[in-house]
């Protein structure tokens, strides 16, 4: 198989960093050639804080990708969340020179690029741009402006807003760990990707991507994602308060919260009682199923709320905005026990748990169709799309090449290619990798 085929991507979450290798298989379905994961140590909260041992642990799971793939990793895609990313509902109009001529791609760049020059706090930067619907002339809900004639061209963009720093501070770890950033994606767009199918995206649905340290939230209607919020408590915070309530060590509580925790206090008789072996030479704990299912409750009743509101910002209740797919639950939080059934209790809307099987080859293994790696997989898909285009483009480039030196002089040279519209994250990328260079 031909080299260029393959794609990484890297997750840098808050409990674990993924390196994942894979390309697409004859029948266009992603094959999985290597997961390599590590702890992560220098990342709270999506954000990195301490360079040294993001990057180690970034080497650690990109060595073992690479031993379980036998493939060296050069480029990676990589995704970005955390709580410094947040959105905004945005809309603005250009007016055309000339209304004689149709709307064309420079048409809506222009448009674009006014909306990057809204002004933004210190030390923020906007990552996404996302049109979502047009207007020419006064005429609304039109999908695709371009070929139409008008004067006034207006859109309302889905706005995504990210600190500098933090993003700079990603490109560098993946840098110092020897490694070439490909792409940067945003990390709900990615996981979205991986699990949802085309209908959800249409139908609108919720995707609830809950991580170690941030629940991330994307929301999409009539195929457009609409809303994005990353909401800075995840599976963390309940180990945490295991730890707290129960006065043990946090590797006992991730283990306790796995094997026996429950989302639902309910359903634990009151004489379950788990022990648990004491620091050495003193007496086992003690601790009752039901005691942990109430503390693990109350904290994911309070993830799930936030996530609500969200929702509710977004305008779920409006009937035109309705969810009709419901929530998709992803993300290592996503399999804490009778999580579903609490969801659709708060929320009253019908809930699915992820896996991003949706778009693996069918012999795929089962652990990397966990929801922990719905973001990993998205990343690859991500990045195998971006090498697709760039074949393409240099596909398209040739024949235009071609064309012109076979052709007579006189004759009108033939059109450029229409290119595809870059997104703002390959801008982003470029700009990243330039102050990267720049900064060495």
């Amino acid at each position: 198989m031909e080299k260029h085929n393959i794609a990484v991507g890297l997750d840098i979450g808050t409990t674990k960093i993924v390196a994942m290798i894979g390309r697409k298989n004859d029948y266009g379905k992603l094959e999985i050639l290597g997961v390599g994961k590590s702890k992560s140590m220098g990342v709270h909260r999506g954000v990195v804080n301490n360079i040294t041992q993001t990057i180690q642990s970034i080497q650690q799971a990109v060595q073992e990708a690479e031993g379980a793939a036998s493939e060296k990793i050069t480029e990676v895609t990589v995704g970005i969340a955390g709580q410094h990313i947040r959105s905004l509902q945005h809309s603005d109009y250009i007016t055309r020179p000339n209304s004689e001529t149709v709307i064309d791609e420079s048409d809506i760049d222009r448009l674009i690029n006014q909306v990057h020059k809204l002004v933004m706090l210190p030390g923020e930067e906007i990552i996404h741009v996302l049109p979502q619907e047009f207007k020419v002339d006064g005429q609304a809900e039109i999908k695709e402006p371009i070929g139409m004639y008008g004067g006034r061209l207006e859109a309302n963009f889905h706005v995504v807003v990210g600190q500098v720093s933090s993003i700079r501070n990603i490109g560098r770890c993946v840098k110092s760990s020897g490694l070439q950033l490909e792409g940067i994606t945003l990390e709900p767009l990615a996981s979205a990707n991986a699990v949802l199918s085309q209908e959800e995206k249409e139908a609108g649905v919720a995707l609830i991507d809950i991580g170690g340290g941030t629940t991330d939230l994307a929301v999409f209607k009539d195929g457009i994602i609409r809303h994005t919020a990353v909401i800075p408590f995840g599976g963390n915070v309940i180990t945490e308060d295991i730890k707290e309530g129960c006065s043990i060590i946090e590797k006992q509580a991730e283990l306790l919260k796995i094997k026996f925790g429950s989302a639902w206090p309910g359903e634990n008789k009151d004489n379950e009682i788990v022990s648990i072996p004491g620091l050495r030479g003193r007496e086992p704990k003690e601790i009752t199923l039901k005691n942990l299912s109430k503390i693990i409750h109350a904290r994911v009743v309070e993830i799930i709320e936030q996530v609500y509101v969200e929702i509710k910002n977004y305008g779920h209740e409006e009937q035109k905005k309705k969810l009709i797919a419901g929530i998709v639950l992803t993300g290592g939080g996503s399999q804490l026990k009778h999580l579903k059934q609490l969801v659709e209790y708060i929320t009253g809307m019908d809930t699915r748990i992820g896996y991003p099987n949706e778009h693996l080859a069918g012999d795929s293994d089962d652990e990397i169709t966990s929801p922990l790696y719905a973001t990993a997989v998205g990343l690859v898909m991500d990045g195998i799309r971006r090498q697709e285009r760039k074949v393409m483009e240099a596909q398209a480039e040739e024949a235009v090449m071609e064309d012109q030196t076979d052709a007579p002089d006189d004759e009108e040279k033939l059109e450029e290619p229409i290119k595809e519209r870059r997104s703002f994250l390959d801008k982003l990328t470029e700009r990243v990798k330039d102050f990267l260079d720049n900064a060495e």
